[in-house]
């Protein structure tokens, strides 16, 4: 399934709440509970057709089959690997994280904070699985991915070199919730080579649904603290940590007991007065448990004793458990960054938290037609699709000189970690924000980008999963542009705004509709000159068939020089016959070839005025343009097979390639007018009707009143 049938059939699914955290995508369309009961039916294990245990899902290059890396593995059941394997052991923490030979720390790190919080780590590991009763050697996990929830099925046989884990694996040797996890997640993505490097916050984002934002403080704005207390106050998970400067430093423990190249976790925030002055204080976690600060407002330093009781006694801990204050000008000069991954309103059971509002759309950039590139490529650069955001609500509490609308917006390519095995990598992603002028439903032009200037925009072009950056606007309509660096890059993305009111979050795009002028022709208007000319042409039979209208047509067009062309096909020359043939006899009479030469001299004057460069052929965006001079609205969908159609490799359109376009797509708006008889946008087709349309509606992408 593919093009509008594949995104009707989504559409459908999200309709129905699949892909909703409540009702996960079988991935795959993987079931794990019929899968598990056939194995159990059966008496034998689990293994996997959609991710074997053989080299290609250890991966392509490094870990690819023949490599030094890969030599010696074999796969092996825990329940061959030890005597009495445990998926979660009491309860799931970090020392179940060790790292094995994978350069994935960025996802174990989000693993780490993960079991950090249990209600998230329910949903991403479901703990109903064990080895015990019930065992198929069947497991599965959920993802986010993209906008949906993902539920990954695979069995339980897992890399080995020398009988021991390959890979991720427990301090303790026996529990195995991390090692499937793992793979799982190498699964989702192609194998496990496509984990090595990347993000905390992609990891993150994967097991929450949620947006991450990361802060670097050396460069932090001055409302960081505010954010910091918004963020706590809905729930979202928040990690900090120290950069080192060599491979020595990691894990190296400072002279207060801070440790470098480690992940903590924030915990709280709070201001207390101290001797007269009110300080800002920040909560910290070490994941060790252990090892914890030992500067101002440690748990034994001087400075509790200027406090109130009640601020003392509610904040207070003694105890080493790895928790610890310090004052928010400390932790600002001792650590290098924070992340904050801030949650989605339905990952929020407790109505304690206050919750972001959540906007999101999928979209995609395609070669010649909605890859358009950053701003430093005028000419293309609208093409990108764009999105409309409405901002009304002001924030409630907002930060001091900063009244406005807070939002979030993220922009995130899809599946691009698959697409290593083909040698593809991430693009280089960002996104410009203008104020819009109210114009709602049509794409916005060129002239519009050149007249106006962003009003804000993603921090830098970045070659990450996704770029995020946190803003303050006044009310009002704002235009989303996202956008690959460089143009002509093929991808698909998601765009996200979290705001926090509600925000109206819509596609810009053109809606689909045809108003090309009737040329009317009669008798008295053909002239004597014409009418002699097409008794030439048409022969005894006084009607032109599509062999003499190729002939007519190519003798005409190799005598121009400027436009380039490899002559009309016969093919375009049926479609133009089947357009103006009224009585079905698969030919046209002197009126007929009358209204068609019009029309041709028409498409001629579109394709030259439209050719900015006068080089005798047309670049996609310039078709665009010169399809709407024809009287044209298409969205981007559209636009997108138009150029797959009729294009060139190096994207340029000739004129035989540009009139059949036109002639084509007029054929299709006067089936579907003829068939839509009582003017609701919506037919239905019989077989009969569907075999008869010109322009095959099953396989064009029209929205779905088409």
């Amino acid at each position: 399934m593919s093009g509008i049938a594949s995104k009707l059939q989504h559409d459908r699914e999200k309709a129905q709440g699949i892909g909703t955290n409540s009702q996960a995508v079988k991935y795959l369309n993987q079931d794990y509970e019929a899968l598990r009961r056939n194995c159990l039916e059966s008496g034998r294990l689990f293994e996997d057709e959609t991710f074997e245990a053989e080299p290609s899902s250890l991966g392509f290059k490094e870990l690819g089959a023949g490599s030094s890396k890969a030599r010696g593995v074999t796969w092996k059941r825990p329940t061959e690997l030890t005597r009495n394997p445990k998926f979660i052991q009491q309860d799931a923490t970090r020392t179940d994280i060790c790292q094995g030979a994978l350069g994935d720390c960025w996802l174990l790190a989000a693993i780490a904070s993960l079991t950090l919080n249990k209600q998230v780590l329910s949903r991403v590991v479901p703990s109903d699985q064990s080895f015990d009763d019930g065992y198929a050697g069947i497991f599965h996990f959920e993802f986010w991915q993209f906008g949906e929830w993902v539920d990954v099925v695979v069995d339980d046989r897992l890399p080995t070199r020398d009988g021991e884990l390959l890979f991720v694996h427990s301090a303790a040797g026996s529990e195995f919730w991390s090692a499937l996890l793992e793979k799982a997640y190498a699964k989702l993505n192609g194998c496990y080579e496509a984990l090595s490097g990347g993000s905390t916050t992609e990891g993150f984002e994967d097991f929450t649904g949620g947006i991450a934002e990361v802060h670097e403080l050396r460069k932090a704005g001055p409302h960081l603290f505010k954010i910091i207390q918004k963020a706590l106050n809905r729930g979202s998970l928040l990690g900090c940590s120290i950069d080192i400067t060599s491979a020595h430093d990691s894990e190296a423990i400072t002279s207060q007991k801070l440790v470098k190249g480690h992940a903590y976790s924030v915990t709280g925030v709070d201001v207390v007065e101290y001797r007269g002055e009110m300080v800002q204080l920040i909560r910290v976690r070490n994941p060790w448990g252990q090892v914890e600060w030992t500067g101002a407002w440690s748990d034994r330093s001087s400075e509790w004793n200027y406090v109130s009781d009640e601020d003392r006694s509610r904040l207070k801990n003694a105890s080493e458990d790895g928790e610890f204050w310090m004052s928010f000008s400390d932790w600002m000069r001792h650590y290098s960054r924070i992340e904050i991954c801030n949650l989605t309103p339905d990952a929020l059971t407790d109505d304690e938290f206050d919750k972001w509002a959540l906007s999101k759309f999928e979209g995609s950039w395609r070669t010649g037609s909605t890859a358009g590139g950053c701003r430093n490529y005028p000419n293309t650069f609208w093409q990108n699709p764009q999105f409309v955001i409405k901002l009304e609500e002001e924030d409630d509490d907002p930060d001091d000189n900063e009244v406005g609308c807070t939002f979030i917006v993220g922009l995130i390519q899809k599946n691009r970690r698959q697409m290593r095995k083909m040698g593809e990598d991430m693009h280089t992603i960002g996104f410009a924000i203008y104020k819009d002028v109210g114009r709602r439903q049509v794409h916005l032009h060129k002239n519009f980008f050149l007249r106006n200037a962003s009003k804000a925009r993603s921090e830098t072009f970045v070659n990450l999963r996704e770029v995020c950056s946190r803003f303050c606007l006044p009310p009002g309509e704002y235009l989303i542009l996202p956008s690959t660096f460089e143009p002509n890059k093929n991808g698909d993305f998601a765009v996200r705004v979290f705001s926090e009111k509600h925000a109206e979050f819509e596609e810009l795009d053109d809606p689909v509709d045809c108003h090309v002028e009737e040329i009317h022709v009669d008798e008295d208007d053909i002239d004597s000159r014409f009418a002699s000319l097409f008794g030439q042409l048409a022969g005894h039979d006084k009607e032109i068939c599509a062999f003499e209208l190729q002939k007519i047509l190519n003798k005409v067009v190799t005598k121009r020089s400027d436009i380039k062309t490899d002559g009309f096909s016969l093919t375009t020359c049926r479609n133009m016959v089947n357009l103006l043939d009224k009585d079905g006899s698969g030919k046209l009479g002197i009126i007929e070839f009358k209204i068609l030469w019009t029309k041709i001299q028409k498409y001629l004057d579109y394709y030259r005025e439209r050719d900015a460069d006068k080089s005798g052929c047309m670049s996609s965006a310039e078709m665009r343009m010169a399809v709407e001079d024809a009287g044209f609205t298409l969205n981007n969908p559209l636009h997108q097979i138009l150029v797959a159609r009729y294009s060139e490799s190096d994207l340029s359109i000739d004129f035989d390639n540009f009139v059949c376009c036109l002639v084509r797509l007029e054929s299709m708006f006067k089936t579907f007018k003829t068939l839509d008889k009582d003017n609701s946008g919506t037919v239905e087709l019989n077989l009969f009707e569907v075999s008869r349309a010109p322009l095959h509606i099953s396989d064009s992408t029209l929205p779905e009143k088409y």
